[in-house]
């Protein structure tokens, strides 16, 4: 078997591989807040974001164009450069995961992305135009989750202050059931792209691809395993959206999911791969904040806000440092 073909196969290994990672570490993302309010149960709660976020998949494939041919220059980099990427990604994720702090993937995996690139090719491989766009969205999305999570739950006190509690408190368990549906589901569309993207990437270099778009088996494939990996859960990423951070009742889990899951959507048909972990991360301390600000954990909120911070110009050094470790023993 020609070397050129093992190393596509351990690439589409890897690709696999990330896709499960990436599911059972954002898991948390789609339904910690519905398990933090008790509107559904840990198993019911997985079951359910386990289905959606495959459903969810298969429904575009415009991150995964972004991430497939939008971030570097295909013609400048190799199987290897790929196979770095994924390698960062999956270590920065297994590494935050393990001490139970929620991440941006999509973070990691353009950082692996970037650094493995320019390890390869230099800084002209990166294309800026579309690169420039996710850098935005890097920094308005926890700004706009927080707006909205703060408007939407702002609304409901407006117009639901009076209600008596017990009726309330059925209400928003009923309608978080479907917010967090929306959700996983919304997750699924924009996460379980990035996988895909990366895959596209892998075939179009090993196939000379010169306008790739994303196969059907592509697509079927990755949801399916991204699914799986949701299903598999993350327990600990969970306690930490869903209990730690602030207490969460009914109404403001749904707040929180409604904001987030509408954001992923509009990025979604925009094409942007945008962070579900900060999307869902920062409604859920808007919500918190407008209950009370004291009533938000703001040492843990600070934590986490480091580590997003940190995780852009980590997977760049970890991208560029497996692309150089291939390259000796390639």
């Amino acid at each position: 078997m020609a070397p050129l073909l093992i190393l596509l196969i351990i690439v589409i290994i890897f690709c696999y591989i990330y896709a499960f990672i990436g599911g059972f570490t954002d898991a948390a993302n789609a339904i910690a807040t519905s398990v933090g309010s008790r509107a559904l149960s840990p198993t019911a709660a997985i079951i359910m974001a386990g289905v959606l976020e495959i459903v969810g998949a298969l429904t575009g494939t415009a991150v995964a164009l972004t991430i497939g041919k939008g971030i570097v220059a295909l013609d400048q980099i190799t199987l290897a450069t790929v196979l770095a990427a994924l390698l960062a990604t999956m270590a920065w994720s297994i590494i935050t995961y393990l001490y139970g702090i929620p991440v941006s993937e999509t973070h990691g995996l353009i950082g692996g992305i970037i650094g493995a690139g320019v390890a390869t090719a230099g800084m002209h491989v990166i294309i800026w135009s579309s690169l420039t766009k996710v850098l935005i969205a890097i920094i308005a999305s926890p700004l706009l989750g927080f707006a909205g999570g703060a408007l939407i739950m702002w609304i409901i006190y407006r117009f639901f202050h009076s209600a008596p509690a017990r009726r309330m408190t059925l209400l928003f368990k009923n309608l978080q059931r479907f917010s967090s549906g929306f959700m996983a589901f919304s997750h699924g569309r924009n996460d379980a792209q990035k996988p895909m993207g990366i895959l596209v990437m892998a075939l179009a270099i090993y196939f000379g691809w010169q306008n790739p778009s994303v196969p059907i088996w592509v697509i079927l494939s990755v949801g399916v395993v991204a699914g799986v990996g949701v299903a598999y859960g993350g327990w600990r990423i969970m306690k930490t959206l869903g209990m730690k951070m602030t207490k969460l009742s009914p109404e403001q889990g749904f707040a929180a999911e409604t904001s987030a899951a509408s954001m992923l959507q509009a990025a979604s048909v925009l094409g942007i791969p945008v962070s579900t972990t900060h999307t869902i991360t920062s409604s859920i301390v808007g919500v918190g904040a407008v209950r009370r600000i004291s009533s938000v954990r703001w040492s843990l909120v600070l934590d986490i806000a480091i580590s997003w911070v940190v995780t852009l110009p980590v997977t760049i050094f970890l991208g560029w440092g497996f692309a150089k470790l291939i390259g000796i023993v390639v």
